[in-house]
């Protein structure tokens, strides 16, 4: 496989902003009070606590047992058929031109508005790029992307509707790509992780958004077992760190942590959104670990919560629209509130 040389007549090698940076913020705000509230991320504020690595984990190549053992756990956690069906890496970023490029170049259609890596990765894997508003319009495409919980709006599918695109793609010899990154918070029943030795399905889980632990670069792609191969074979060996490893075997194994989190989760997107609606803000929708509001004066804003030392994401080209992620602490959603207050009392 060689993509590198596709990239030379597009516009492929342009990162979106994605929100998370805090040096952005600060030039954008100067003035801003320190350190920043960083809520433009749908990352969990409260990571999950594992326990110190060992020195091994830095100093020796991580064992092929421990991967098994992390593929073991995480189709349990997900609901994979078996481990044969999942491939683990350093983050599903790097995983997305690699499933883009199980097809030879074609045309690639992407439900939008969302996540713009993935267009960017289809078109790195040689793919003409459509992004359509449509769900029907997916159907006959040889390479179909959703992304389900939607990120930014929260927007879902039901799992029968996405088994139905998938098998009219099989008559097509089309693949459907379901990137399930915020699935950790929404309803169970719609993931399609379980369906995976269908064939043509290849579904993306990020281990870092729901466990709060974004740094450690861990993700996971299912698929049917022949996909699956191909896929590691890709990425060769080590592929996982170390200390990836070891907090991925905790954290998927620690069923006790994940309940008491998803209950933690709701408490404060219920917070979340009566601070917004205090300020006469009514948020649309979005997902337990961020939510999503549109409005005529959002990039107002967005400014004045700069201007207060809070980040939250904004987009390009939809200047009415804001992504919200949770304070992670009382002290943030104090910060938050009084920011709010303010921009109710300002009459803007």
């Amino acid at each position: 496989m060689d993509i590198g040389p596709r990239l030379a007549d597009r516009a492929a090698d342009r990162v979106t902003d994605h929100g998370g940076s805090l040096v952005q913020a600060s030039t954008l705000f100067p003035n801003a009070p320190t350190p920043f509230l960083d809520l433009s991320t749908g990352i969990n504020p409260n990571p999950y606590p594992f326990s110190p690595f060992p020195a091994s984990a830095v100093e020796r190549l991580p064992e092929e047992a421990d991967i098994a053992a992390l593929t073991e756990r995480a189709a349990a956690y997900y609901g994979a058929p078996s481990a044969a069906n999942v491939i683990a890496a350093p983050g599903t970023q790097l995983l997305l031109p690699l499933v883009a490029s199980l097809l030879a170049p074609g045309a690639a259609r992407i439900l939008g508005p969302t996540y713009a890596e993935h267009a960017r990765a289809a078109a790195l894997a040689g793919h003409a790029v459509e992004e359509v508003e449509r769900f029907d319009a997916l159907h006959g495409a040889p390479l179909a992307v959703v992304v389900n919980p939607n990120n930014p709006d929260g927007r879902l599918l039901s799992r029968r509707d996405l088994l139905d695109l998938a098998e009219n793609l099989r008559l097509h010899g089309g693949v459907l790509v379901v990137d399930e990154a915020f699935m950790d918070v929404g309803p169970q029943a719609e993931s399609i992780a379980g369906d995976v030795d269908a064939g043509n399905l290849v579904v993306l889980r990020s281990f870092g958004k729901f466990f709060g632990l974004a740094g450690l670069r861990l993700g996971f792609a299912l698929a049917s077992a022949e996909l699956a191969q191909k896929l590691s074979a890709w990425l060769g060996p080590w592929a996982v760190a170390g200390p990836a490893l070891h907090a991925g075997l905790e954290a998927l194994a620690d069923r006790d942590w994940q309940s008491a989190m998803r209950r933690d989760l709701i408490k404060a997107r219920i917070r979340l959104d009566a601070l917004f609606n205090d300020a006469g803000l009514t948020i649309e929708a979005g997902t337990d670990l961020f939510r999503f509001l549109r409005h005529p004066r959002a990039a107002g804003l967005f400014d004045h919560l700069g201007r207060n030392g809070i980040l939250v994401r904004r987009f390009a080209g939809r200047p009415d629209c804001l992504r919200i992620g949770l304070p992670g602490d009382e002290q943030g959603f104090e910060r938050l509130g009084m920011a709010l207050e303010s921009w109710a009392g300002s009459g803007r």
